[in-house]
């Protein structure tokens, strides 16, 4: 595939924020409840990973006692097994939305886990480097093996494959004749819809465009986020946004109308962002510290979430 080779090449330079190893999920895609439950027993005690009754207290296996770890840490709720500043936003009681019961979470644990430093390597191939909008298992697995090829890494095939199988039972419902299966119900990522079966097929696209159950402030912060790791700037390209790799573009799988939209929707309640366009070059500035900007909207959000529960 020249153009995909093209696109890796193009890209290896911009990986910068990745840590490049692969299948540390023993194979068990993130379920329901696990991340909640192993921020939970980690903020009470930070070795409880490490202790030999790790299983009993989590109530699963060794293998997933791991699982449970390495998720944590990879959606950044968790740093050296203590709670992280964004898990105690999230997760802590009286969180933003500690039971993950809102699908705004998800694509913001989504967003968290694409963003640096990635520690899922094959998940940022996946969104920010991989552009074929339709393929099947075997082209991502071929393209993967490719890009590991050319950063030099030794990972054997077989991890790859485990993380190709991984990233599809966590993100595509695994519905049947029969209903959906145990892997669809038990993994709340499905819900984002990103990644859909073209018919019967073994065929998969990314949904590119607007989400209905994905927030624009969640979008617009992550925008902030995106324009913070790019330097001290105010201003931004939708572009940029939208197709550089690590983009809220590319990790929402969002086009430029999306990205425009959910950023004017936004600006109705808040001063500190605007779209601009300057021979038609089509900007996105703020006028406050980009970081500290997307948390005051996240906050806002879910603090109006919880006020509209009661």
């Amino acid at each position: 595939m020249p153009k995909q080779l093209n696109i890796i090449e193009n890209t290896i330079s911009q990986v910068t924020s990745v840590n490049l190893t692969f299948a540390r999920h023993e194979t068990f895609h993130p379920r329901f409840g696990w991340l909640k439950k192993g921020f939970d027993l980690a903020r009470r005690d930070s070795e409880i990973f490490l202790r030999d009754d790790a299983p009993v207290r989590l109530g699963v296996g060794k293998n997933m006692v791991r699982s449970i770890r390495y998720w944590c840490s990879a959606f950044k709720i968790l740093e050296n097994d203590t709670p992280s500043d964004f898990g105690n936003k999230l997760l802590a009681d009286g969180g933003w939305d500690e039971f993950l019961e809102d699908p705004a979470s998800l694509w913001l644990l989504h967003w968290n886990l694409l963003k640096p430093t990635c520690e899922a390597a094959a998940w940022y191939f996946t969104f920010h480097v991989f552009r074929q909008a339709e393929f099947s298992a075997e082209d991502l697995h071929e393209a993967l093996c490719k890009y590991r090829d050319s950063l030099g890494s030794r990972i054997v095939d077989a991890s790859l494959q485990k993380d190709i199988s991984c990233i599809m039972r966590m993100y595509v419902e695994q519905g049947s004749k029969t209903g959906a299966s145990e892997d669809s119900i038990d993994c709340p990522f499905t819900e984002l819809g990103i990644i859909q079966t073209l018919g019967n097929s073994k065929r998969y696209a990314f949904q590119i465009g607007l989400k209905a159950n994905l927030p624009a402030e969640i979008i617009v912060a992550a925008c902030l986020e995106f324009a913070a790791s790019k330097g001290n700037h105010k201003t931004i390209s939708i572009s940029s946004l939208t197709f550089d790799a690590g983009s809220p573009g590319l990790a929402f799988k969002l086009n430029e109308s999306a990205i425009c939209g959910a950023i004017e929707q936004v600006e109705r309640s808040l001063d500190n962002i605007k779209l601009s366009d300057s021979a038609g070059l089509i900007q996105f500035s703020f006028t406050r510290d980009a970081n500290d900007l997307a948390q005051d909207i996240l906050d806002k959000y879910f603090s109006s979430r919880r006020s509209g529960k009661k």
